[in-house]
């Protein structure tokens, strides 16, 4: 189905926080990819879940991301220690949402808790959408595998432009204005991002 109800789909913003800016291969290019869907997620009233790994010593998400501008549509922002986002918290907010059936996610890090989290969600019999230009690693010959694997588990692997058509299904509607704004705005840093994160 080429149509993602962002009524019944959730971004998932993982561990995009400051001690991590300077480990993590593209770290500035991904954060622009999560500020780009959080902008997509508000215009479409897709709902957002971040979390935080162990915030005490990894520090806060990175304002970047733009989390404070969301208002009600940021349903939690959760510290963890688990590497998967698959924690009590965000089991309370899809138990809380039945109609709930996919989610997008990106973050860090690619092959651990990125991967562990769509594996657990794919176990839990979720659609999962990974961002190929929203998602890195220490080392960049991490991501690769770590994608495949999600394929082969049945995870979607995409990117930002493409799952925010998606989610935006319709040039009609009445927000797509504002949505083709959006994407005009975002053309120089989302193929910026693009050509560092795939190259």
């Amino acid at each position: 189905m080429s149509f993602l109800n962002p009524k019944s789909t959730i971004l998932l913003v993982c561990d995009l926080q400051l001690r991590f800016r300077s480990a993590i291969c593209g770290f500035d290019h991904v954060v622009a990819t999560a500020n780009k869907m959080v902008k997509v997620a508000k215009l479409v009233g897709c709902e957002v879940v971040a979390s935080e790994q162990k915030a005490q010593v990894f520090g806060p998400t990175v304002p970047e991301v733009g989390l404070d501008s969301l208002g009600p549509v940021l349903i939690t922002k959760y510290d963890k220690t688990l590497f998967s986002m698959l924690t009590k918290d965000l089991d309370n907010v899809l138990e809380a949402r039945p109609s709930v059936k996919d989610v997008i996610l990106l973050g860090i890090e690619s092959h651990v808790c990125v991967l562990q989290t769509a594996l657990d969600l794919r176990a839990r019999g979720m659609g999962v959408h990974v961002l190929s230009d929203g998602v890195s690693s220490i080392n960049r010959q991490e991501v690769a595998p770590a994608l495949e694997l999600i394929r082969q588990h049945g995870g979607f692997v995409t990117t930002s432009e493409s799952i925010s058509f998606r989610l935006m299904r319709d040039a009609s509607a009445s927000n797509f204005k504002d949505f083709a704004n959006l994407i005009k705005e975002e053309k120089e840093r989302t193929k910026s991002t693009m050509e560092a994160l795939s190259s």
